[in-house]
């Protein structure tokens, strides 16, 4: 069904073919050669200097008295003023001025500006406009506050469900938020560099896989129709990271985009960005040292201090950092000692913590469960959880000391886990009893417990060496470096629900 316009939709497309009859292409093909910024211009403008300058962005105000005008432009750092006089753009035809500015441009138009930057008279920094060229037309109305005589804003576009549907739109009128994206990629890059200047390698995986594997999730399902087999988007990328291991890479690492098939919330979203890391010759308290180390430097490099604000809370991630056992974590939460406790017994326990349990939980989905709902949220300053029950962690290497337990740890802050590392199994005849266990729990209904990968299997059975292996959550990292309470603000575009009509 076709939609139907606004009066201002119909007005915009009627400006838009004025200025087609008027021979003006409102999507000209040809180069406009910016040469500076809106934020260059006024951190490098010096008085009585002639600086020529070309310039490109959205009209986002103006202001017409007579035959001079003051616009304002946004670009891609900033807004700068513009002050435009018909005769300095129209020496000979008023058309471009008194038509095409005044009358058939409208706020939200993308126009570019050659011209020469002024000081005004009240001292604004503003470019005195030569020539004006119209860029791109808009033909729908930009959500803009409006301000009242009183100095109070009105219809602000601040509803999140509104902002993160239409993030383009967002982005032009909250520029701000743009933070938020720009720490993501200096997170990232900070990251990259960290571990490139270690000599690992960055590599790539299959998205698509045959068996989905590498950690504790429900997998999205979709079918190749060439091959007429069931494929699963990856949930992790750890078994084909450890398979370059096993080739002979002693360190790689990937930037993974994984899809699990779960709830969402502010901290969840189905598809997400974790780092993986692997390292042949290392264990896990190796893998502690490293991730504090380069935490830390994110934080240096994105605030210039290890403290770091999130929400109510100031995160300081200067080494070292503290470290429990999950089960001195459970007991000091709790007060309750379930290291000694079966199954049944630890059920029993759950259920009197308040903990929903059900009859698909193992001993290891019980203490994990435990933990989740009495321990983490409490974990403030970042802290790792080590030494995790074996029935948790099916692919980690079991405690060179401790019976029953496996050389683990999850790197916790602001409440949330935003790291998983292990010394990783390479044992092959165990490895493969616990992914049996793990078959055991998927026939009780499971739906996260993991499946047999005979190929994985073959390939350590060649021999992995030991290695620590590590993931990073992106996401949640991101969150807490850009103080944001939402993981749909570090997204650009989040999963949303269907939009009803």
């Amino acid at each position: 069904m076709k939609r139907e316009l606004s009066e201002q939709e119909i007005i915009r497309r009627e400006s838009l073919q004025k200025l087609k009859e008027l021979g003006i292409d409102p999507y000209p093909s040809a180069i406009f050669e910016v040469n500076t910024t809106s934020k260059k211009i006024i951190a490098n403008y010096k008085d009585n200097e002639e600086l020529e300058v070309v310039i490109a962005g959205r009209l986002m105000s103006r202001r017409i008295m007579g035959k001079a005008s003051f616009a304002e432009i946004q670009d891609s750092e900033g807004r700068v003023q513009v002050y435009i006089n018909r005769d300095e753009i129209c020496e000979e035809d008023k058309t471009m001025y008194n038509t095409v500015f005044k009358k058939l441009l409208d706020i939200g138009d993308i126009i570019g500006i050659k011209g020469v930057v002024f000081t005004t008279q009240v001292g604004e920094i503003s470019v005195k406009a030569k020539e004006l060229t119209v860029l791109t037309k808009s033909l729908r109305p930009l959500p803009l506050p409006k301000i009242d005589t009183d100095g109070v804003t009105h219809d602000s576009f601040t509803d999140p469900e509104k902002r993160y549907r239409q993030r383009s739109v967002d982005l032009v009128v909250n520029p701000e938020v743009k933070d938020a994206f720009i720490k993501r990629t200096q997170l990232t890059n900070s990251m990259r560099s960290y571990l490139n200047e270690k000599g690992y390698l960055e590599v790539e995986t299959p998205i698509l896989q045959p068996l989905y594997g590498g950690a504790a999730a429900r997998p999205f399902k979709t079918h190749h129709n060439a091959l007429d087999v069931e494929l699963y988007l990856r949930i992790a990328n750890e078994l084909y990271l450890k398979r370059l291991v096993v080739g002979g890479f002693d360190g790689v690492y990937e930037f993974s985009k994984d899809f699990r098939n779960e709830g969402m919330s502010r901290f969840h979203n189905p598809e997400f960005t974790q780092m993986e890391l692997y390292v042949a010759y290392k264990d896990y308290i190796w893998m502690m040292d490293l991730v504090e180390e380069m935490v830390e430097k994110i934080a240096i490099d994105l605030h210039g201090t290890t403290e770091v604000k999130a929400g109510e809370n100031t995160i300081n991630f200067k080494r070292p950092w503290k470290r429990y056992t999950m089960y001195e974590a459970i007991e000091h939460f709790t007060g309750i000692d379930i290291s000694k406790m079966d199954e049944a017994k630890m059920s029993q326990t759950a259920k009197k913590l308040g903990v929903e349990v059900d009859k698909s939980m193992g001993r290891g989905k019980l203490i994990d469960e435990i933990f989740g709902k009495k321990c983490e949220g409490e974990l403030i300053q970042p802290t790792f959880i080590i030494d995790y029950p074996v029935e948790m962690s099916p692919l980690a290497k079991k405690h060179r000391e401790k019976e029953g337990l496996v050389e683990r740890f999850e790197a916790i802050c602001n409440g949330k886990e935003i790291c998983n590392a292990f010394s990783e199994l390479n044992d092959p005849i165990d490895q493969r009893a616990r992914f049996e266990e793990q078959l055991e729990l998927v026939k009780r209904g499971d739906e996260e417990a993991m499946l047999l990968d005979e190929d994985f299997l073959r390939a350590i059975e060649y021999g992995m060496p030991p290695t620590s292996g590590m993931g990073i959550g992106i996401d949640r990292l991101s969150m807490i470096m850009t103080n944001s309470s939402s993981i749909q603000d570090v997204l650009f575009f989040p999963q949303m629900k269907p939009k009803k009509d």
